[in-house]
């Protein structure tokens, strides 16, 4: 039996387009603010944050999430503008939509009554973003960055169509499986 433990979490990802736009971003913060982590995923939107769980009965999470978005349909998503985590997260903020909110809520409720191994979040409130800079963002690169990108302007829509798992491989986070969502007709 393989004990190894490995780290997963389930997201929205940003689709292709968007995703570019927001790798520049990214780009953006290392050039000038030597912020480099937010590279160390594709853009997403985290709807469970990271848990462990061991490799060998990832399985059981697979099954999990298939048997969620069975009755979940796709969602629209909206990308508004920049927000921030003092002193160390820049994000760009996600519309807090009823759809997107009831989602991550449902997601959450499902995930711990069908593998209550998965600890609650210790962030009681969700907060629907995708990160363009953090961790390796200093207080005082946050200070200097933050009024460039407080009144910035970014827009961006998407249909959220599938639910990804992904997975810690040392370095980076690596998508790992993707869980379709029903269309609506």
């Amino acid at each position: 039996m393989n004990s190894k433990i490995e780290r997963f979490f389930v997201a929205l990802v940003v689709p292709s387009g968007l995703q570019e736009e927001v790798e520049q971003i990214k780009q953006e913060f290392s050039d000038r603010y030597q912020s480099r982590k937010a590279f160390n995923s594709p853009a997403h939107i985290t709807l469970q944050p990271p848990f462990e769980w061991e490799p060998g009965n990832i399985q059981q999470v697979e099954e999990s999430l298939e048997d969620f978005v069975g009755n979940v349909f796709s969602i629209p998503i909206q990308l508004d503008g920049f927000a921030a985590f003092p002193p160390k997260v820049i994000y760009i903020n996600v519309v807090k939509t009823p759809e997107l909110m009831a989602l991550q809520s449902a997601l959450i409720h499902h995930l711990q009554s069908t593998l209550p191994s998965i600890k609650r979040s210790c962030h009681p409130s969700f907060t629907p973003h995708v990160t363009v800079a953090f961790r390796d963002l200093t207080p005082k690169n946050f200070r200097q960055a933050w009024p460039n990108f407080e009144h910035r302007s970014f827009q961006g829509k998407f249909i959220a169509s599938s639910l990804t798992l992904l997975r810690h491989n040392g370095q980076r986070w690596q998508l790992f499986a993707e869980f379709p969502l029903t269309e609506e007709m």
